[in-house]
């Protein structure tokens, strides 16, 4: 684990939330370093979803919702009045559950990003389109379609274009919400696969109901029950070792 305070990717202190007036998240502190894999896991409703949504405000979009302490992004407090939102979404990308292509051209939902932060050259786009599927391990199967509708896609295929898309704008950050829970087991290991190798230069955090999958790619897992963060540390150590019996009791299926 890293000791200094700018090896942190993501930070809350003592953060609240609630959606109206009922509280999701009690007094959530944990620290998610730089370029590791972080899983959230935990039983449905217990406030996983809401804290990943957190770190580039997407609850904003619920009316009603109110955060309580410091949500840091690189140190920096990203509920603070003069933050901007369209910066902050292009340092922390998001991808969700269900993928969610454009129903415009593989090339252009990978391009629309970059478009929209300015970027003119046709060739600059092109390139970016090429690095962003490659880093999807998704260029070799659409090379020769890039004028497709991505809508025509396998749902496999349409999630890692979502992925390319958030890539494109080169954020430090992946929330991933889910990302393969809709999707069969060959393409559920290749966004695995993805996952593994896109840490060596982001920072992810994952939200799974896949304990299994936690196991696989996480480096760091916490265990939210009921809104409370009841242990966070090592992934080998929350899956063999837990400090609280209600983890364990979770990873053992005695309830979830």
């Amino acid at each position: 684990m890293n000791n200094g305070k700018d090896n942190y990717a993501l930070e809350s202190k003592n953060v609240n939330f609630f959606y109206g007036s009922k509280q999701a998240l009690e007094n959530i502190t944990m620290q998610i370093p730089e370029k590791k894999v972080t899983a959230l896991i935990g039983p449905s409703g217990c406030g996983k979803s809401t804290y990943l949504r957190l770190f580039n405000r997407m609850n904003d979009l619920i009316a009603g919702t109110k955060v309580v302490g410091e949500v840091l992004v690189k140190n920096q407090d990203i509920y603070k009045n003069n933050v901007d939102l369209v910066e902050l979404r292009q340092h922390v990308g998001m991808v969700f559950q269900k993928s969610n292509p454009f129903p415009k051209s593989i090339f252009d939902n990978v391009a629309y990003g970059p478009r929209a932060h300015g970027i003119k050259s046709k060739d600059q786009i092109a390139y970016i389109v090429e690095r962003s599927l490659r880093q999807a391990a998704l260029w070799e199967e659409v090379k020769d379609s890039l004028n497709k509708n991505a809508t025509a896609l396998s749902g496999g295929q349409q999630q890692r274009l979502c992925i390319a898309r958030a890539l494109a704008v080169e954020p430090d950050v992946l929330l991933m919400d889910e990302p393969a829970s809709a999707l069969d087991p060959i393409a559920t290991q290749k966004i695995e696969e993805l996952i593994m190798d896109l840490k060596q230069n982001y920072t992810i955090v994952i939200v799974t109901h896949s304990m299994q999958q936690a196991a696989r790619v996480s480096d760091l897992t916490a265990f939210f029950y009921m809104g409370q963060l009841i242990e966070f540390g090592p992934t080998s150590k929350i899956f063999t070792n837990p400090s609280n019996t209600r983890t364990e009791d979770y990873i053992t299926g005695k309830f979830g």
